[in-house]
């Protein structure tokens, strides 16, 4: 079994559930343009609560249940991948927050 050990980016998306790119849910477009730019992968995370710049709180609890869950997509690419597909992301945006940390992967396989 053979380990590689590099530095990347981990590049974290926050947007609300019912935010939409055209006819798509924002982090469904997010996906769908890092899987087209050659992206390793990207996960996205829906919360079971949270809340964002208005001080809404959304829950998924049954007493409260909320339709904006927060969403978290992230990938982890170098920095000139995620520099490159920033200026697409910036028109998608209408709010949310999006944070950048360098990290180190590990990754185990027959390489």
């Amino acid at each position: 079994m053979d380990k590689v050990t590099e530095e990347k980016l981990l590049m974290r998306i926050h947007v609300g559930e019912g935010d939409r790119h055209g006819r798509l849910p924002l982090y469904e477009a997010l996906v769908e343009l890092f899987r087209s730019e050659g992206f390793a992968g990207a996960t996205v995370l829906r919360g079971v609560a949270g809340f964002g710049s208005h001080s809404v709180y959304h829950t998924d609890r049954l007493l409260r249940l909320s339709t904006d869950l927060p969403i978290v997509v992230e990938v982890i690419e170098s920095r000139e991948q995620i520099d490159r597909v920033m200026p697409q992301i910036d028109t998608m945006m209408t709010g949310g927050m999006i944070t950048l940390e360098k990290v180190a992967v590990i990754r185990y396989g027959h390489l």
